[in-house]
């Protein structure tokens, strides 16, 4: 019963800002990292950023220098700002975790639905 739900997606324009939210919700013994996925129109899904629970950051070369990933461990929330937005970076934005429901187990991955980056003039 855990879940991930993305917020903070819409239409901007380019060299604009948008700050992305993914709050996890559901049966946590710990999250051991948090990150953010894209998938632009007829392309893969590809990586953009990732922070562990030492808060350890790691960017897609497409990212570094125009994203910061964070996060608020107490409210289960990653984020993702987003500045110097280009066109390219249109597309639908995923939230992903690596989440431990018990203390036995060594953790799965999680996926949120997805929330929508369009960025045109």
């Amino acid at each position: 019963q855990v879940q991930l739900v993305e917020s903070g997606g819409g239409l901007v324009q380019p060299g604009g800002s948008l700050r992305l939210s993914c709050a996890a919700s559901g049966n946590i013994f710990s999250i051991n990292d948090m990150g953010w996925y894209r998938q632009a129109p007829g392309k893969e899904r590809e990586w953009v950023a990732t922070i562990t629970r030492d808060d350890s950051t790691n960017y897609a070369t497409s990212a570094k220098g125009r994203f910061t990933i964070s996060r608020d461990a107490a409210k289960k929330t990653v984020y993702l700002q987003m500045d110097s937005l280009k066109p390219e970076d249109t597309a639908v934005y995923y939230c992903n975790a690596a989440i431990q429901t018990t203390m036995l187990n060594a953790g799965m991955r999680y996926w949120g639905k997805g929330t929508l980056v369009t960025v045109s003039s």
